[in-house]
């Protein structure tokens, strides 16, 4: 750890506060969302409509990176996030919510492809897969305590941790303005090999690759599961199929938080040692295995553990799939349009999943919803079995 560089330990601290606000509202939104008398997949909407924003403005948010470099682009996601959050928290109605809600997706865009583009540039191809790692545990650092506040914070309201929220990010733009260097070659010119966005025709070339099709569609499910249908559905499966007060929603999404924490901190190192396969194939079955009989859990108990077995299975294959994208971006000065399409991927799952797995537990219940959603997961599964390739391979 000690070799990373500066701007990439800023990185790690600054996701751990932006996480932390994020696992604030997490048990709070679709509850929140609830309480202005919607159906299960209008509370489920609220969390599609920020990844939709963020679907839609990838293009325009990876464009902005390039011209403006990644260093402003991400200060101004976060105030654009600060801003809307504490906009929720005066919502009075569901449509301010759901209109507050989404103008965040806008500023998350900025942010994440700002941060995932300096990771690339920084991170040697031989560490790259523990250098994804600490920079998922950052976030999760966050996101495995801001559950447990957040659970105690709605014990005061709803409102509260959306409040808090917007003042952590208020501290992680303040650190990055204070601390983070600018990125290495910023002002450089780009050479003929190092073009700032592929051609189409190049873009569709990639999509010919078993790898790249298998990390795109990874990237959909770990949007799905991860920051869809646990943001939005658990919650609410908690209180509603298991009979728990609010309070248990944090506890759930901590005990997922912790799983992928345990998880995190040995799959990079495993993936550099050994390659990417040969530990997304574990994460994905795992995953699976944890996210299928979710929704038929007899108690909270049996809940609790098979969310903690889930999030043990997104540690291993979340961080794997983003360093093996990092081994085909290597050559180039900024992702392009292939980490662009790496984003959208899991803003789509993040999208559809909520609205789908909604639809499914108000027409047939939450077991058929989770079913769903470890299907989803097989999906990708059933992409990396057929994957043979070099980008795939340990760097030792």
């Amino acid at each position: 750890m000690k070799n990373l560089p500066r701007g990439l330990w800023i990185l790690l601290i600054a996701n751990a506060v932006i996480a932390l606000g994020y696992g604030l509202v997490a048990p709070a939104l679709p509850i929140f969302a609830k309480t202005f008398d919607v159906s299960t997949a209008a509370a489920g909407f609220v969390v599609s409509a920020f990844a939709l924003m963020r679907l839609l403005f990838a293009p325009a948010g990876g464009r902005l990176v390039t011209i403006l470099g990644e260093r402003k682009i991400y200060l101004t996601g976060l105030l654009i996030v600060a801003v809307s959050t504490a906009a929720c928290a005066f919502a009075q109605s569901y449509w301010q919510l759901l209109v507050f809600r989404a103008a965040g997706g806008i500023g998350s865009t900025m942010f994440t492809v700002s941060a995932m583009a300096l990771l690339i540039r920084l991170s040697p191809q031989e560490v790259r897969g523990r250098a994804s790692g600490y920079f998922s545990a950052g976030f999760l650092v966050g996101n495995l305590t801001g559950p447990l506040i957040g659970a105690a914070l709605v014990e005061y309201g709803l409102r509260l941790p959306f409040v808090v929220y917007a003042i952590a990010l208020l501290i992680a733009a303040a650190v990055v303005a204070g601390f983070m260097p600018p990125p290495p070659d910023q002002t450089a010119a780009a050479t003929d090999d190092e073009t700032e966005l592929p051609s189409a025709p190049e873009f569709f070339a990639s999509l010919k690759t078993a790898e790249y099709r298998a990390i795109l569609t990874s990237n959909f499910a770990q949007g799905w599961a991860s920051m869809g249908v646990r943001v939005a559905l658990v919650p609410l499966f908690v209180e509603e199929g298991l009979n728990r007060g609010t309070g248990w929603a944090g506890v759930i999404l901590a005990c997922y938080a912790a799983g992928n924490m345990a998880a995190i901190l040995i799959s990079g190192r495993l993936s550099d040692r050994y390659g990417r396969r040969a530990v997304m194939l574990p994460g994905l079955i795992v995953a699976a295995a944890g996210t299928l009989p979710l929704g038929f859990s007899p108690n909270i108990w049996v809940a609790l553990a098979l969310t903690a077995v889930a999030g043990v299975g997104s540690g291993l294959f979340a961080p794997t799939h983003q360093a093996a994208l990092g081994d085909m971006l290597a050559g180039r000065r900024r992702g392009g349009s292939a980490l662009a399409a790496y984003g959208m991927a899991s803003d789509v799952g993040a999208v559809s999943g909520p609205i789908i797995t909604g639809l499914v537990a108000d027409a047939v219940g939450y077991g058929a919803a989770f079913v769903v959603t470890g299907v989803v997961v097989l999906v990708a599964l059933a992409m990396w079995l057929s994957v043979r390739g070099a980008v795939l391979q340990s760097a030792s």
